[in-house]
């Protein structure tokens, strides 16, 4: 049997439209901007996100340092959640090559920053501290959504402060499909946008950044810096317009298995989970004390053909996608019972 392989969205595989695509795609030297099918994506995602203009990028790291490089100077400062992707998973990049300054706030259990330690976050002008130049959130967090109130909130205080706002979206389409609202809505509040089409889009390459023609004529340059430039990378826009097409919507089932997945771990003495707070793709559980370790149980999983990411030595994250079907889920929860019986 093949693996049942939650541990996340990354690890989907190419639709076979989009292997197609891929082997048809028109193709041209995009360091001269003369790639037809990039330029096409381009076009397309800005119209789609509400901005003027886009840049496809290798992946969501190089897109959110590229964003970091053109909103900040080195030594100013950006507010962003002490678990985010940026501070957390990106290995330092935002100090050590864009020299940028964090200013890290706890994120709540929803992946919001409080509003008031935002406010309190920002420095004022003056020669002693680092400016603070920009706000960065991040929509799904853990697969929490953002609520358009709270983004309203947090774009006031950038405006009061005269500071940009840069959105880590990288399953922003998740959002959109559980909101049933259109991705330009949750893009509109803020000055730059990351997204990935290599997560639950489901496509094997690639990233875009969103904002204002200023902003990526800017973003070019500094992703030329960060060694972002392909060459007849029309092969991998190919598969990423098939993603926009064909697996937007698709996302739903995900919701769904996710959903199914929570209910029926709820069942289970020894797990604590709320299957009310899954809301996308992305679930935790947590064994309660005097229960197994996290990562001995991930071990006994990947024995019975179940794959998930043990975060610490009581929580486990588990992450629907593309080619997990309802009767994984079903499986998913047999194998479970069979770890947490014996």
């Amino acid at each position: 049997m093949r693996p049942i392989d939650l541990r996340s969205d990354t690890v989907t595989q190419p639709t076979p439209a989009m292997r197609e695509a891929m082997a048809k795609a028109e193709v041209g030297d995009d360091g001269f901007g003369d790639d037809p099918t990039v330029n096409h994506l381009q076009r397309v995602v800005a119209q789609r996100l509400g901005k003027e203009a886009s840049l496809f990028v290798p992946s969501g790291t190089m897109g959110n340092l590229i964003c970091l490089l053109t909103h900040c100077n080195r030594a100013e400062e950006v507010i962003l959640g002490t678990r985010s992707h940026t501070f957390h998973f990106e290995r330092g990049g935002m100090a050590a090559l864009a020299g940028v300054h964090a200013r890290t706030i706890d994120n709540e259990p929803d992946g919001t920053l409080d509003l008031n330690k935002i406010k309190s976050g920002i420095n004022p002008p003056h020669h002693m501290f680092a400016p603070t130049r920009l706000i960065c959130l991040e929509n799904t967090w853990n697969g929490h959504i953002l609520s358009q109130e709270y983004v309203g909130n947090v774009q006031a205080i950038a405006k009061q402060h005269q500071i940009k706002i840069h959105l880590d979206g990288a399953r922003i389409f998740n959002a959109a499909v559980a909101l049933k609202l259109p991705v330009s809505e949750l893009c509109a509040k803020f000055d730059s946008v990351q997204f990935c089409f290599s997560k639950g889009l489901s496509a094997p390459v690639g990233s875009m950044i969103a904002g204002s023609a200023e902003f990526i004529a800017q973003a070019r340059n500094n992703r030329q810096l960060v060694g972002g430039t392909m060459r007849q990378v029309g092969v991998l826009a190919a598969a990423c317009l098939v993603a926009l097409d064909q697996m937007v919507d698709r996302l739903a089932e995900d919701h769904a298995n996710a959903k199914r997945l929570a209910e029926g771990l709820a069942e289970f003495s020894q797990i604590e989970i709320d299957p009310k707070s899954v809301h996308t793709n992305i679930l935790f559980l947590r064994m309660k004390p005097g229960t197994a370790h996290a990562h001995l149980l991930a071990e006994q999983l990947m024995e019975k053909g179940v794959l998930v990411v043990p975060f610490s030595k009581t929580e486990i994250r588990a992450v629907t996608h593309y080619g997990i079907e309802t009767s994984d889920i079903d499986n998913t929860l047999k194998a479970f019972k069979q770890v947490l019986t014996t």
